[in-house]
């Protein structure tokens, strides 16, 4: 290699060095522009019954307009079959997700959802989905507000 592509080479070097330089250091975000919440930072709260959590990280799911919620489902926890009034986009974080479909309850008919899956469940459509053997984390972005709608058949 050459003098002059070793220097070429070593400024490139310098530049991309200089890019990974972290965020703090560079300055501040303009609130009117961006927001973040960092993992630490986020608030989860327990159901009633104390087998999920919730964060939410975008809107209010209990007032019209756009929401972005995470849950964590703890392990064992399944919901009954319900729905819900409009579309709701899922991701599976971590862990599996189960999904079934259908107004009677069988979890032994679920659908594994593994982590990077994303799943629609559309509005008025009726599932139940849960965690079986270990948490799981999704996030949920739907059009509030969220309600759910028992629908469950009984044999």
């Amino acid at each position: 290699m050459t003098y002059a592509r070793l220097g070429i080479a070593f400024a490139f070097a310098v530049l991309l060095a200089g890019c990974a330089t972290p965020p703090e250091s560079k300055g501040k975000l303009d609130p009117a522009s961006v927001s973040f919440i960092e993992p630490k930072d986020l608030k989860w709260v327990p159901n009633a019954a104390g087998t999920a959590l919730t964060a939410v990280l975008y809107g209010d799911p209990n007032k019209p307009g756009l929401y972005v919620v995470r849950y964590i489902w703890k392990a064992g926890n399944m919901s009954r079959p319900h729905f819900h009034p409009n579309d709701r986009l899922i991701v599976v974080l971590s862990g599996t997700w189960w999904v079934g479909t259908g107004e009677v309850f069988d979890p032994s008919s679920t659908v594994p959802m593994r982590a990077g899956t994303q799943v629609v469940h559309y509005g008025k459509q009726i599932h139940y989905d849960g965690a079986k053997d270990e948490d799981a984390v999704i996030q949920i972005l739907g059009i509030g507000p969220a309600t759910s709608t028992p629908a469950e058949r009984k044999l």
